[in-house]
């Protein structure tokens, strides 16, 4: 016959262990659960590109005020940048209107991506050490340099602008590169627009931009000339995507690459840039040929 002592030691190991049974039993049953729902996750979860497909639209950054690589008139988008954008929708997804364009300020080009703001960025990007570090930046479609335009030309060398004001675009590779020079006075404006004002009104003795934008803005300006036509080593010009986004980035390089090959940069160039520059501007000089 059990002793009180013992039928209470008894009955407490007794509820321990029905206790410790539920416990193990709800932790297995959670995490069969957990694993059920984790794998679920995995198996709906689409690709981007799917996404794109499905949101049957894809969306792409681009400049509303930099002709002739990409501006709004009347409406519509146009321009170097957007002529490539639209193929870009039409291989991806059968109808180059199927693209939404979103205007964007060059300083702003890689918080829009970083904020899933856009799918692509195609605002004439230079690509630089610095950038690659927060996109990812696909093959180049186009070369450039920095050029500087002045009245009659009469700044032709770096050394001329020490002392003088300077004009530049916030975030452009000009920005940077100027802005390393203590002997040169920049002003700073958004847009570009503000930028090519500001300088027609004589706030500045000269203007740094990519220089084929300055060669197609001096082409009907007799009195501006671009004294300096490269500064720097030549850079490239390359569609980016957020950083990280490999399926988005395989996709642009295998288009670019396709395109390429077929000659389509040169249609490009020909519908859209070919009239904007002066005769001592070719082809080759501006976008990448066949490989």
């Amino acid at each position: 016959m059990f002793s009180t002592y013992t039928y209470k030691g008894f009955l407490k190991y007794f509820i321990m262990a029905f206790l410790s049974s539920i416990f193990v039993f709800t932790f297995i049953a959670c995490g069969d659960s957990n694993a059920d729902s984790k794998k679920e996750d995995i198996d709906n979860k689409i690709s981007y590109l799917d996404e794109i497909k499905k949101n049957d639209k894809i969306r792409i950054g681009v400049f509303s005020d930099k002709p002739p690589f990409g501006y709004f008139e009347s409406g519509v988008y146009n321009g170097f940048d957007v002529y490539i954008a639209k193929r870009f929708a039409k291989d991806l997804l059968g109808d180059e209107n199927k693209v939404e364009f979103i205007p964007v300020e060059a300083a702003a080009r890689i918080s829009m991506l970083k904020a899933n703001k856009v799918d692509i960025i195609m605002a004439n990007f230079t690509k630089t050490a610095d950038r690659e570090k927060q996109v990812d930046f696909a093959n180049p479609y186009m070369k450039v340099t920095l050029g500087v335009v002045s009245k009659n030309g009469d700044i032709t060398t770096e050394d001329q602008l020490k002392g003088k004001k300077l004009i530049v675009n916030k975030g452009t590779t000009a920005d940077i590169y100027f802005s390393k020079k203590s002997d040169i006075e920049l002003l700073k404006f958004e847009q570009n627009t503000e930028t090519f004002q500001a300088f027609s009104q004589g706030k500045g003795d000269a203007l740094s931009h990519d220089s084929t934008m300055l060669y197609a803005w001096v082409k009907d300006k007799p009195e501006y000339k671009v004294g300096i036509q490269s500064l720097g080593d030549q850079d490239v010009i390359a569609p980016a995507v957020k950083k990280g986004n490999k399926e988005l980035l395989d996709w642009l390089n295998n288009e670019i690459d396709t395109l390429n090959k077929e000659g389509f940069f040169n249609e490009a160039y020909e519908k859209t840039l070919s009239n904007e520059f002066g005769s001592e501007i070719t082809p080759d000089m501006v976008i990448f040929t066949d490989k």
